[in-house]
Formats: C-alpha cells, structure tokens, sequence
C-alpha cells in the first residue's frame, strides 16, 4: 500500500522492544492471592507463551494476549505483523488458533484511513491463520497500538511448554535473529530499502508451517523468540526446565547488516534489558563480540519459534523446516543442569 503515514515518529518505542523486562512482572506480581484450579495446567506462573486449561481429555483451551506500538510506518503492514505475532503464542504452545479479539489504541491525530489500514491488516492476517476476529475494543491514547487477545486449542497431551527441554535435546531455532537492530537502524536511513522488504515479510511470516511440522516429532519444548530476545527466552526454558542450555554461536542464524549496525552501537533498549535479565545467567566460553551478543539479546518482533527436540529426532526435522523455513538451523543442545542456566559457546 502507498501511504504517507508515518506511524513510528506517534509512538516512543516499536513493537515488541516495548515489552517490559523479563522477570519484572514475576516480582510485581509477586504475593497476589490468585485462585488455583488443577485444569490450569499453565498459568501466568510458568512465564510460557500463553495459558492452558484443560477442558477434557480431549480439548485444551489455549488463551494469550499481545499488542505494541507501531514498528513500520505502513498501517496495512503494522496490522499484519501485530497480528502474525500475537497468534504465534498459539503456535508456540503446539496449538492450533481459531478466535481472536481486536486491541487498537488510536491518537487524535490519527487520520481513519490509517486505522482501516492497520484492522484490515490484522484481519487479513488471521484470515490467512484460520481465525475469527469475533469483536474487540478500541479506545485513544497518547500513542497507536494494536495486537489481539487470542485463544486456540489442542489436545492436552499435544501442548508444547517452555519449560520442559530434557538433558541430551537438540536446539532449533526457525527465523534469522536482528529485526530490534534493524529496525532501530531504519529510522536513521541506514538500512537498505531491500532489506527491510526482506525484514517485513519476516515479520509477517506466521508460524504456523514450523507449529505444524513439529507435531510429528519428539519434541519436548517450545517456545517463540520474541521481546526477551534468544537469550531472555531461552533463560526462561532453561530456569523452567532445570537444565543448561548451550547456544553454539557460529550456528545462530542472523541478518549480516544487523551486525554492522550492532557494531555502530544501533541497539533498542530492549536489548540491555534483556542482557540485564539473562547475562547473570550465562557464561561465556571462547570470544563473542559485543556486537554479536547485542544480536543474541535483540528483540524481535514475531520472531521464530526455538525447539527443543529429541536428537534422535533433530536431523530429519531440522530438514523438514529448512523445506519450508529455509532459515531454520541447529543452534545449541541442552545438558543437565551446570553453574549457569545459559552457555554461549564460540568455536
């Protein structure tokens, strides 16, 4: 679409950068009393992509929620990549989603064509996931928002969790890392309209092809590389799991010009939250650049999805992704539990 809107100079932050720090909400929480139900077999507790309730033997409700400020200019655009990455909660919990509810925040100065744009955006996008857009809620505010509430199903034994990778799993991990980065450098004009097209449609991508394909496989856990970035994300899977979870460096796939730009400093704050949070939990062995590094924290926005899967099983459906996610690779295995949750290892 040819818009002149220029949506990312209405918010102060953009996508999911904009999400608070990993462990601040654990604390903040902390004390409430809250009611337990033996249904809920994952709660807001369990810091996993989304909650599950076990209605049968049969059924489990799958419910998760996510919205941010704009982090493309393109209102058409912004509604599709809100959308693809709040469904892919469902995804990463080995779901299949079916209904969603609109969130919009709009500004005063927000012309109605733009808020079209971004509905029809979003609404094209669960089109394309199989889901319903059955109502919503819209109100202003001081910056443009937008995202659903999601809720999907699965059969209770089919729920892949974050907090379930075994000693001896083999890691996987679907999209190319640096969207925070680049997208941070866009604003300056110093990426490449190419690869931002490139970037976009990233974003965009659901995850559904990866969900689906890893359902015919031993694959013990999951979850999707979002705002806490690879490695907030994955403390999160190896504080939940009790295990150590070691990412071979030279195999995490990325954008080359998100190092360049790392280089040059053009890192979103997200990302020295996320190393605020994760760094106190890793350690390192062999020399990775602080550029690099700033690449493993990076925020994404509807990133991929990161597996943990049994090794007997990682070769053939680490092939069965790349046939459909080209980018996919091998990034890390998983041992018992050592001094540290993470360890960054650099041939």
């Amino acid at each position: 679409m040819e818009t002149e809107a220029k949506l990312t100079r209405l918010a102060s932050c953009a996508g999911c950068g904009a999400k608070v720090g990993a462990g601040t909400l654990t604390s903040l929480l902390a004390d409430f009393k809250t009611r337990t139900d033996p249904r809920l077999i994952v709660g807001f507790d369990k810091s996993d992509d989304a909650s599950v309730f076990v209605i049968n033997d049969e059924t489990a409700l799958i419910q998760t929620v996510d919205f941010f400020p704009p982090i493309v200019d393109d209102p058409y655009l912004f509604g599709q990549i809100a959308a693809a990455n709040a469904i892919s909660d469902i995804y990463a919990m080995g779901g299949e989603p079916h209904l969603a509810l609109n969130l919009l925040c709009v500004t005063e100065n927000m012309e109605d064509e733009w808020i079209r744009e971004i509905l029809r955006g979003g609404y094209d996008k669960a089109y394309e996931a199989g889901v319903i857009i059955s109502g919503g809620h819209t109100i202003r505010g001081s910056e443009p928002l937008y995202g659903l509430a999601v809720t999907g199903f699965a059969r209770p034994d089919r729920i892949r969790r974050n907090d379930a990778a075994r000693p001896g799993d083999v890691l996987i991990l679907t999209k190319p890392l640096g969207i925070g980065i680049l997208t941070t450098a866009a604003k300056a004009g110093l990426v490449e309209e190419a690869v931002m097209d490139r970037i976009y449609r990233q974003m965009a991508q659901l995850n559904r092809d990866a969900c689906r394909i890893m359902q015919s496989y031993e694959v013990h856990s999951c979850t999707d590389v979002t705002g806490f970035g690879l490695m907030g994300h994955s403390c999160e899977m190896a504080q939940g799991s009790g295990c150590t979870l070691h990412i071979e460096v030279s195999r995490v796939p990325f954008h080359p010009e998100a190092l360049e730009m790392a280089d040059m400093g053009l890192v979103p704050a997200g990302a020295y939250r996320n190393r605020d949070f994760a760094q106190p939990n890793t350690v390192l062995h062999g020399n990775v650049s602080r550029a690099m590094q700033d690449i493993l924290y990076d925020p994404q926005t509807s990133g991929g999805l990161l597996i943990a899967v049994a090794e007997k099983d990682a070769e053939h459906l680490l092939s069965h992704l790349q046939s459909e996610m080209p980018a996919s690779a091998r990034i890390g295995f998983v041992t018992e539990r050592e001094d540290a949750a993470l360890v960054l290892e650099q041939q």
